[in-house]
């Protein structure tokens, strides 16, 4: 099946310096098939126009693929409404959208937590907005990796907890947390959750009516779409009382010397000119991943990274950080006497592509002892010889260090 998939990847055929691409850095952006490519290219050459005031053929055809999109995706990760997704520039902005929407309205006296497994993305935003509303700002720790759902109820019974934010997948170490259990508990304590997805919506995939989850937030990048769209999604009730982080066209109602009134969902959290040709690359994108067997994808992404666990854990010097209960989609490894970026830069040399450093996630790297990483990611896309050359590569530069 692997070569069916990857056969749609034109660049997973590309040589650096000299060998065959080994692309192991889907973490950081999955790449695009040629179906996607060639979507967009369609939209340039044929249907590129603004989107939702224009009255004439291609701002009609555009502003009829944007919704139709918002459809796929509220589809895709299980919203009950359209109107409950919004179009972002990324996980990063969704969840900053999330964080300072709210932060200005809840009660004095009230906590965030966040996990010190969270990328950055999930955890300064929030730090900023308690910092800035005088709000109590928690973080729930990790063992090896393991999220502590014990120290996480013990916070929630002992502060004014409004806000849980937590990732579905660490891109630090892999964990896939219980997002249907930390739900509960935080509803539990009259907390809403907030979820950064942006390693978990490709690789694992949400129903966010089946999780109760309140906000989910993803990037298209990570999932076979374009940089530069996102996505929040957010309970309609709870988007309804979410303040703009961005005010300007679209977004409006009526614009008068005295007051603004705001649109309706989703358009009052959409304020300027979206990025048209991001949303119909990200609905291209689903559309070509449900036209595959998803269950077979991440079937095999999970045997793959079992085996990757197992063949690096055989590389002598190499040691593997954090020991979850359950990975998702990466591994993350030092080289004993190397430093990450050196072992990142040479195993380039060989046509391997790994991201090296803290990943945007400092404090999960220090929960485990160390300032950075050689992180190895994965996706549908990948082979057995992907690993098989990371780990002849690994054991070439132990040599060097003998």
């Amino acid at each position: 099946m692997t070569g069916e998939w990857r056969k749609d990847f034109p660049i997973l055929s590309s040589k650096v310096y000299g060998h065959d691409l080994v692309y192991l850095d889907s973490a950081a952006t999955s790449q695009m098939p040629r179906q996607v490519i060639e979507r967009l290219t369609a939209y340039y050459e044929g249907e590129h126009a603004n989107i939702h005031r224009g009255i004439h053929h291609l701002s009609e055809e555009a502003t009829g693929a944007v919704e139709r999109a918002r459809a796929r995706v509220a589809a895709f990760v299980g919203a009950e409404h359209a109107d409950e997704v919004v179009f972002t520039s990324g996980a990063t902005d969704s969840l900053n959208m999330a964080a300072f929407g709210m932060a200005g309205s809840l009660p004095a006296g009230s906590a965030v937590v966040v996990t010190d497994l969270e990328h950055h993305s999930n955890f300064v935003p929030w730090q900023q907005a308690c910092e800035r509303e005088g709000l109590e700002f928690l973080v729930c720790p990790s063992s090896d990796g393991e999220l502590d759902l014990d120290a996480l109820e013990g916070l929630l019974r002992a502060h004014e907890v409004r806000v849980v934010a937590v990732t579905q997948v660490s891109n630090a170490v892999g964990t896939l947390t219980p997002l249907e259990r930390i739900a509960g508990m935080a509803h539990d304590h009259g907390a809403v959750v907030v979820v950064d997805g942006a390693q978990g919506i490709l690789h694992e995939g949400v129903d966010v009516t089946a999780a109760d989850v309140d906000f989910y937030a993803f990037s298209g990048h990570k999932m076979c779409a374009p940089t530069g769209i996102g996505v929040l999604y957010g309970k309609r009730r709870l988007l309804e009382r979410l303040r703009p982080a961005r005010f300007g066209g679209g977004m409006v109602d009526v614009v008068t010397p005295r007051e603004t009134t705001l649109g309706t969902l989703p358009l009052r959290l959409e304020a300027g000119t979206p990025n048209i040709a991001g949303i119909i690359g990200l609905d291209a994108a689903i559309e070509y991943l449900e036209g595959h067997d998803l269950g077979a994808m991440r079937r095999h992404e999970r045997e793959l990274l079992a085996y990757a666990t197992e063949r690096l854990s055989s590389v002598e010097g190499v040691e593997i950080l954090g020991h979850p209960r359950r990975r998702c989609g990466l591994v993350s490894f030092n080289l004993a006497g190397m430093h990450a970026f050196d072992v990142a830069f040479m195993l380039d040399k060989l046509g391997v592509a790994v991201r090296s450093g803290h990943h945007c996630a400092q404090p999960a790297l220090r929960s485990l002892g160390v300032e950075s990483s050689v992180r190895a990611s994965i996706a549908f896309y990948n082979q057995r010889d992907d690993i098989d050359r990371l780990c002849q590569g690994l054991e070439r530069l132990g040599a060097l260090r003998r």
